[in-house]
């Protein structure tokens, strides 16, 4: 079982349509039959993109593969019993048996970490819903001006912003409420610098403060003042799904799956797991997905030597990767290490490694 749409299992699915696995019956679940590619979310936001352009058709890829394709997402793991408990579209559940398991379903956001978010707010996860609704929030801007609220300082909540200034320019404003730090404060200092430069070009007010509430009007700060807010939108940190916690699997101290070199879960082996659903103890969580990206490949080949017996590989991720931040505007800052680099060139790189991974799975 294939448990999750995501990147890692995007390679996956793709490594079975090039070659069967003889004798093994495989299945893909996922409450979404076309995934869209997260690294290219904020040029679509920016208008950048079509949908079209950032969406990879999982239903297509798996049937390709030969894999049953199974709309629905998890409510409950058993590892000892084997077994994953699915909530489908129709509102029923059903229980699915398992030899072997990979899970790469993404973290969560916690939709009761702020008081009123689940209410009012614009939640960025799952990027296939968020997406769904923006269309609704832009109408609500251009029928009137609207005021614009992003709350989350990382890299999401970074690139988001700048996308919604540079799309609603003219007809909203748009804050970018940081939860404390400096936005991108995970970041060398130069790059932190960047960013900041680039929010301001863009006419962006930045909050360094926490979101203590969330209303229908406004979004309460932590030092006590009102911000008013039509549309707030959050692009806060994930949390592990809640499933795992009984599932008696190993997990790490944040409740994430805890896997080895060989993607295998620390406490039963017959369970894989890569993507922001994984903790790897031997190796920090990296700021962006290109760790899910590469490891779809060794994910794939270990799954298929597992099941016929085989040795595992050990995959190790780069101990650094390039990190690409859209401005919104056609530029992009670039990261390597304690190098940054800006400019519309970096854009265009940018756009040119999206656009190529997506072209892979089409």
């Amino acid at each position: 079982m294939l448990l999750g749409g995501g990147h890692a299992h995007v390679h996956v699915l793709q490594d079975l349509a090039r070659q069967p696995m003889p004798g093994a019956q495989v299945t893909l679940v996922s409450p979404f039959r076309t995934a869209l590619y997260s690294g290219m979310v904020p040029g679509l936001v920016a208008g950048r993109f079509a949908t079209d352009d950032c969406s990879i058709a999982l239903a297509t890829l798996a049937a390709r593969a030969h894999v049953s394709f199974v709309d629905g997402s998890a409510t409950a793991l058993n590892a000892a019993a084997r077994s994953v408990t699915i909530a489908r579209p129709d509102g029923s559940t059903q229980q699915f048996d398992y030899d072997t398991l990979s899970v790469d379903t993404g973290g969560v956001i916690d939709r009761e970490t702020i008081p009123g978010a689940r209410e009012h707010a614009l939640f960025v996860r799952p990027v296939e819903v968020f997406v769904q609704l923006l269309d609704r929030l832009l109408e609500l801007v251009q029928a009137q001006p609207r005021s614009v609220v992003v709350v989350g300082g990382g890299a999401a909540g970074v690139e988001l912003a700048l996308a919604l200034a540079r799309r609603i320019a003219g007809a909203g404003h748009v804050s970018l409420v940081t939860g404390g730090p400096a936005p991108l404060a995970s970041y060398p200092p130069p790059v932190r610098r960047r960013a900041a430069r680039a929010l301001k070009r863009a006419g962006i007010t930045v909050l360094e403060e926490p979101c203590r509430e969330i209303s229908a009007s406004h979004v309460q700060l932590g030092g006590g003042a009102r911000l008013a807010c039509d549309a707030p939108v959050l692009a806060i940190g994930t949390r592990a799904p809640t499933w795992l916690a009984a599932s008696g699997l190993a997990l790490d101290e944040a409740g994430f799956l805890a896997t080895g070199p060989t993607l295998q879960s620390l406490s039963h082996p017959e369970v894989f797991a890569a993507g922001d659903v994984a903790a790897r103890p031997d190796a920090p969580r990296p700021r962006s997905g290109v760790y899910a990206v590469r490891a779809g490949a060794p994910l794939a080949l270990n799954l298929r030597r597992f099941t016929a017996g085989g040795a595992l590989e050990t995959y190790r991720p780069q101990p650094r990767s390039l990190n690409l931040i859209a401005c919104g505007d056609g530029r992009a800052i670039g990261v390597w290490g304690g190098w940054s680099f800006e400019g519309r060139w970096v854009g265009a790189w940018k756009d040119r490694i999206d656009r190529a991974f997506v072209a892979r799975f089409r």
